[in-house]
This record gives structure tokens, sequence and C-alpha cells, in this order.
């Protein structure tokens, strides 16, 4: 599995990413915000976290040894949890106006591109 997307990287080829998020709309107003998240896999367990981006210019803290983020460090502002495939679910969170990134942090996923950026306009 190619490695090496993971956000903010410099030179990133989206095009090599293996996994991806899809978020519709991109962008909401600030307050009270509900995720409707689907895992559209087939055959593999996925999960959805929030993590604000207090510098969007600088990647998110990763722990290399487990191929993840970490989620302490970069700010996670809540999840849907290991998803199995076909399965959905929601997550209501109070955010503020600022950039976000939806991720994937079953480990190796972020690095193999599931993430999207999100924003919350004031």
């Amino acid at each position: 599995m190619p490695m090496g997307l993971a956000y903010a990287m410099p030179g990133l080829d989206l095009s090599k990413a293996t996994m991806g998020i899809k978020a519709s709309p991109g962008a909401v107003k600030a307050g009270k915000v509900t995720f409707n998240v689907k895992n559209d896999s087939k055959d593999t367990v996925h999960e959805m976290i929030v993590m604000y981006l207090a510098d969007p210019r600088k990647p998110l803290p990763y722990v290399e040894a487990e191929n993840r983020v970490d989620e302490d460090k970069a700010g996670d502002k809540g999840e849907v949890s290991e998803l199995d495939p076909g399965k959905s679910g929601t997550l209501t969170v109070e955010l503020k106006a600022g950039k976000y990134l939806l991720i994937c942090n079953v480990p190796g996923h972020f690095g193999a591109g599931m993430w999207t950026e999100f924003t919350v306009d004031p």
C-alpha cells in the first residue's frame, strides 16, 4: 500500500491515494454539526474522526510506529468509531469557525489518503 499521503506533506500527489473520505457539503456554519457517516467499503473497517487544524500549514502529529495520527495531540473533536463495511453512524459536535480534517485513523488509512478537508464558516 502506498504511504506518504499524510495531510500537508510537501509534494502531495493524491492520484496515488488508495483510500479516501468524501464530505458533502464541504463547508457548514459554526455551531452544532451532525455528521452522517457511511462506510462504503465492502471489506474494510473504517472510522471518521473530526480534527481541528490550529495551523492548517502544519501536518498532524503522526506516530510512525503505529501508522496513525496521535489523536490526543491533534485535537480530536469527536468520532464515529470503527464502522463495519456497509454500516452507518452519526456524530453531532459543536464546532467553531476554522479548518478541520475528517480522517480515518485505522492504522495505515490516513497515510493512504483517507482524509478530507472540512471548513466551518463563522
